[in-house]
């Protein structure tokens, strides 16, 4: 098996709103982030509500466990 870094997934929230939060939080920490939401939220991708699926944020795998507990997982 590789020891290679690959973002993993970390948590999936309901709206755009909360990720961006938990986002900022762990980039302000130095984590790098993905985000990946399976569609706009329902005003459209330059809000995001409500989105059906959530929104997912991924982070390398050496730092998963430093991303759950800053997010207090």
């Amino acid at each position: 098996m590789s020891d290679e870094a690959r973002f993993v997934p970390l948590a999936n929230y309901p709206n755009g709103f909360d990720a961006d939060m938990a986002r900022a939080q762990l980039e302000e920490e130095g984590i790098p982030v993905l985000v990946k939401a399976v569609q706009g939220g329902m005003f459209g991708p330059g809000f995001l509500g409500p989105v059906a699926g959530g929104v997912t944020l991924f982070v390398p795998s050496p730092e998963l466990e430093r991303a759950q507990l800053l997010l207090g997982q």
